[in-house]
């Protein structure tokens, strides 16, 4: 088992690496998510330009079943481009659709104005710590390596964890940075839970993602904040971060129920 998803045609077959933590027939919205990404960086005049915000709403579960993503430009520009991509099984429902800004990069002097943040303690000076069950042996929870600076899985509350991919997402290729970001974003409000998931639903029904630059190396850090209401909403909020320093953010909207026993 290679990769996230191996390409057959115009169709992305996934894995059983995709596979979600609540349901042993549908993916964590990582994989899905990086794989938009992907066609989002690969359709045409995004040569010398860069993805600076991409919205995921995601409409249904994805199932861990063959996928298309169809990409079209919404609002062409020769510095600033709005694409629009969905996701959809092989038949055609829709799972996920997104919208991206694509802006043209240019070099461009600051001067000494902007001061640099440092980035979290690295991953080697972090700890792993154990996913909460599942009940399945192969998952996206083996297919992420996760190392925290603060928080775990079974810990509720803020967390602080370095994420980077064990696998290709697509088999024979090398995971660029965009989709690593994109593949460990959605963690958020699972590293951060700040209810209990065995007492409560915190389902997310967005992601949204913004990026100033791109990450450098294999791994990607998020400092996640979890914000539960009585009116059953909720907001994850994350810093992403690389070992240089800060690299965007990400907000997830969720739907919070007490679960019914």
């Amino acid at each position: 088992m290679a990769a996230f998803f191996t390409e057959e045609g115009d169709l992305l077959v996934p894995s059983e690496l995709t596979r979600g933590p609540w349901d042993p027939g549908a993916q964590n919205a990582g994989p899905p998510a990086a794989a938009i990404g992907r066609a989002l960086e690969r359709h045409p005049g995004g040569e010398a330009a860069q993805i600076g915000r991409v919205t995921f709403e995601i409409l249904r579960p994805v199932p861990i079943a063959p996928l298309r993503v169809v990409v079209r430009t919404v609002r062409p520009g020769r510095n600033v481009e709005l694409l629009e991509a969905l996701l959809t099984d092989s038949e055609g429902t829709e799972l996920v659709r997104a919208s991206s800004w694509r802006l043209a990069m240019a070099d461009v002097e600051l001067g000494d104005g902007v001061p640099e943040e440092p980035a979290p303690p690295g991953p080697a000076e972090a700890e792993h710590k154990p996913f909460f069950p599942t009940g399945e042996e192969i998952g996206y929870h083996t297919a992420m390596e996760y190392r925290f600076v603060r928080g775990g899985f079974l810990e509720m509350g803020p967390a602080t964890v370095w994420m980077r991919m064990l696998h290709p997402l697509v088999e024979g290729e090398h995971a660029t940075p965009l989709q690593r970001v994109l593949v460990a974003a959605d963690s958020g409000n699972g590293v951060s839970a700040a209810l209990d998931w065995r007492r409560y639903v915190f389902i997310n029904t967005d992601l949204s993602v913004h990026l100033h630059r791109l990450p450098e190396g294999e791994w990607v850090c998020l400092d996640a904040v979890t914000r539960p209401e009585p009116n059953g909403l909720g907001l994850s909020d994350t810093a992403l971060y690389d070992e240089r320093g800060p690299i965007g953010r990400a907000a997830q909207t969720l739907f919070v129920r007490a679960r019914v026993t």
